[in-house]
């Protein structure tokens, strides 16, 4: 086994572990009600971190469209399940909501892929920031409805819609979807951590993962010696899409009502991703996960501290920052330790 191979085991190890604490701490009572509610939610934003590392981190693009992505999959997904959750069964309409989730924001991160990957450094981030909003108000200005005259649309309110007394409202503008089944949980969130962790580590190891790296580092000489740049810029930010996508299903089937709020699709919590990522270390998909998880649950677990909570919290990131990027610590880490920088460890 090579050690590339043997530190993408310990990454899954490392999670697997986790899993098993908690379950144990779970049964025994020892996690509070509010600590168990914000399992899932940890959980999705490190899947969005490992999808977004592999925009950042392994293609060298910065998105701050992320957000977005998991908006898509979020209502597409939660949509599919409110209009079946009376004929269909619980495991196969998760399922097939999945896939659709899945499937809408890999589209709409092929389409939008077309004109901002043509795009570079800051313009792109300020492009894919602007997709993020945009999608966010386009759900909060839709009213969408159902009857026995088929579907109904209205950008006004909900009586623009003609909707018959025994029509349904799916999408009721600012106010969201409400009644989506609450169909996923801690285990679940973990095994879709996983996949996108095996999808991530296998296409970095795989030839298209070292072609996605080559551009990263110099695009002019992987164009050079052949390398479709379009192509491979293309597959790895549909996939970093699609990996949102899967969060943003996790996200609309872990609460009851889904709105398309700036505290839950606007561009913070874009950034807030972005945080995960840096201060997991640009291309370590491990470190994704490990920042992500810790930092989404350190403000909460300091919130009895109350003013000085994010005074400690903003201490915590710059300490991270200093240990994960000051060259005299990296020199020292490498010279103890034997490790290269961040990018290798993918």
């Amino acid at each position: 086994m090579t050690k590339l191979k043997r530190n993408h085991l310990f990454t899954y190890i490392l999670v697997i572990a986790f899993y098993i604490a908690v379950e144990v701490m779970l049964r025994m009572g020892l996690l509070t009600s509010h600590l168990q509610g914000l399992l899932v939610p940890m959980v999705y934003y490190a899947i969005v971190a490992v999808g977004l590392n592999l925009c950042v981190g392994i293609l060298g693009e910065l998105s701050l469209g992320h957000a977005g992505f998991m908006c898509v999959g979020a209502f597409s997904s939660a949509l599919f399940s409110n209009l079946t959750k009376e004929t269909l069964p619980a495991a196969p309409r998760f399922l097939i909501a999945f896939v659709i989730g899945i499937a809408f924001a890999a589209l709409f991160g092929f389409l939008i892929g077309i004109p901002v990957l043509r795009l570079k450094g800051d313009y792109l981030a300020i492009v894919t920031l602007a997709f993020g909003e945009i999608i966010k108000n386009i759900v909060n200005a839709v009213y969408l409805g159902t009857d026995e005259n088929g579907v109904h649309i209205s950008l006004k309110n909900a009586m623009g819609m003609g909707l018959v007394p025994e029509g349904k409202v799916l999408i009721n503008g600012p106010m969201g979807i409400t009644g989506t089944p609450r169909n996923a949980n801690f285990t679940i969130a973990v095994i879709v951590l996983l996949i996108a962790l095996f999808i991530v580590q296998n296409l970095i190891d795989s030839r298209d993962g070292r072609a996605i790296m080559s551009i990263r580092d110099n695009v002019i000489a992987a164009e050079s010696i052949g390398i479709p740049v379009v192509r491979y810029k293309m597959l790895a930010f549909t996939i970093s899409a699609a990996i949102a996508g899967a969060a943003g299903v996790l996200f609309a089937h872990n609460i009851s009502t889904l709105q398309a709020t700036s505290q839950y699709f606007g561009y913070n919590v874009s950034i807030m991703i972005l945080v995960y990522v840096v201060l997991g270390g640009i291309g370590s998909i491990r470190g994704s996960v490990v920042a992500a998880m810790i930092l989404y649950l350190l403000p909460e677990m300091l919130r009895g501290l109350n003013k000085y909570r994010m005074l400690i919290y903003s201490i915590v990131l710059i300490v991270i920052m200093i240990i994960n990027w000051s060259p005299a610590i990296r020199s020292w880490r490498e010279k103890t330790f034997g490790r290269k920088g961040r990018r290798q460890e993918a």
